[in-house]
């Protein structure tokens, strides 16, 4: 079985070596960079699975990298960084990132984010082969070609605006979407940043679609950033 392969891009030694033990822990294939243009050199090279990405290299910010590497792949991208305000984060996933770990982080949790990234990459590259005209997450599906949803095999009678925001989630599932992504998306170019309207609507699409919306079990919460279709 062939294992992924990790790219790792960071300038901390101490860092890089404890994701480096991690990733041996889960024998995964890595390769490692400590500058922005080795980053980018390896991106093109290396055909990684995922990227991890930290945005403080010593020649170029993190950003830039991102920006450029969604220029020609869409790779998932994790950020693991010490830049923790929300409009860092904002900017790096708007940027094209999937997802922002804040340093220090756990080890659980970096794996886990890790495995969800490498779930999607490999979602994306079986649906390159085909249309894909149905969702499975859990209980939830989406048929995409009827425009209709279910929970349970139970139809989901949805608003317009809220099927628009459950496929935006889902197609992006895993990865973290910016409150202004999503208007974007929703309501087109046209839009205005008009948030809580957006978290009213999350909140009657949560009604319908969590067993308990006070505790999601599909979409999470990012305060302050946005949201993330869990994958079940």
């Amino acid at each position: 079985m062939i294992k992924p392969k990790i790219l790792v891009i960071e300038d901390d030694p101490a860092i890089t070596n404890l994701i480096r033990t991690t990733l041996d822990t889960q024998a995964y294939q890595y390769h490692t960079a400590k500058t922005g243009a080795e980053a980018l050199l390896d991106a093109v090279s290396y055909n990684a699975d995922v990227i991890i990405l930290d945005l403080g290299l010593p020649d170029m910010d993190g950003i830039e990298i991102i920006r450029k590497v969604r220029g020609w792949s869409k790779v998932p991208i994790i950020v693991v960084s010490a830049r923790s305000e929300d409009l860092d984060k904002v900017e790096a996933l708007d940027a094209g990132a999937d997802d922002y770990l804040t340093k220090p982080f756990s080890i659980e949790e970096f794996l886990a984010r890790l495995r969800v990234a490498l779930r999607r990459s490999q979602t994306e590259d079986s649906n390159s082969q085909a249309p894909v005209t149905h969702y499975q997450n859990g209980d939830l599906k989406i048929d995409y070609v009827a425009g209709c949803a279910y929970l349970n095999e139970e139809e989901i009678h949805l608003t317009p605006i809220e099927y628009k925001l459950l496929t935006v989630l889902a197609k992006n599932t895993g990865k973290v979407l910016t409150h202004n992504y999503i208007l974007k998306e929703v309501w087109g170019s046209s839009f205005e940043a008009d948030i809580p309207s957006l978290r009213v609507f999350m909140a009657t699409l949560r009604k319908k679609i969590e067993e308990n919306p006070s505790d999601p079990a599909y979409i999470q919460t990012h305060i302050g950033v946005g949201y993330r279709m869990i994958k079940r």
